[in-house]
Formats: structure tokens, C-alpha cells, sequence
């Protein structure tokens, strides 16, 4: 028969372990995300337009989209206007891209 301190270890060590393997996927999983945003940053122009050509081959979401986050103000700190066409400096996109990656740590 189990004592009711083994128990209690037992319930210690199996929260312990489910926190380091939590963190551990939490290092990989920003790790993968840090990958992926710097292959994303490579192709990125000095400032992201809206109308740019290459949008949809390049970024995994609409301009659209960004717009309408944009117009609520949760999209990219910092616009730029030429004209009429809305884009965004490099590194102010980058910063709304990280906010709106999520990654699934499935194993």
C-alpha cells in the first residue's frame, strides 16, 4: 500500500516533470517561430506595401487582413504612405507578424 508522502511525491514529480517538458517545448517552439520569421524577414522588402506583388508568395496572410488590423489598430505600429498604397517599415511588420504566430507544440 502506497503511503500517503510517497503519494505526495509522486504528485510533486509528475507536475515537475510536466513543467520542464512545458518549457522545453515552450525553447523549441519559439526556436521554430525565430526560424520561420527569419526566413519571412529575408524575402521582405525595406517596406511592405500592401499592393506588393510578391504579398501572398512570401506572407502567410491577406493584406486585406492587415488592413482591417490596421484600421482597428492592432495592425503594424508604424505606416507609410506613397500616394495612395498603405505600407508598413520592415521591422514594424515583423513585430505585428510575431504577435499574430502561433505555433501548436504537437508532438
Amino acid at each position: 500500500m502506497l503511503e500517503p508522502s510517497n503519494l505526495k511525491y509522486e504528485s510533486f514529480t509528475m507536475k515537475l516533470n510536466k513543467t520542464l517538458r512545458g518549457k522545453i517545448m515552450n525553447q523549441q517552439i519559439r526556436k521554430k517561430e525565430e526560424e520561420i520569421l527569419g526566413a519571412i524577414a529575408e524575402e521582405l522588402p525595406p517596406v511592405v506595401f500592401r499592393n506588393w506583388n510578391r504579398w501572398r508568395d512570401v506572407l502567410p496572410m491577406s493584406p486585406r487582413s492587415v488592413a482591417n488590423d490596421d484600421c482597428l489598430g492592432k495592425g503594424p505600429a508604424e505606416r507609410v504612405y506613397v500616394g495612395r498604397n498603405a505600407g508598413y517599415p520592415r521591422a514594424a511588420f515583423l513585430d505585428y507578424l510575431k504577435k499574430r504566430t502561433r505555433l501548436s507544440g504537437g508532438e
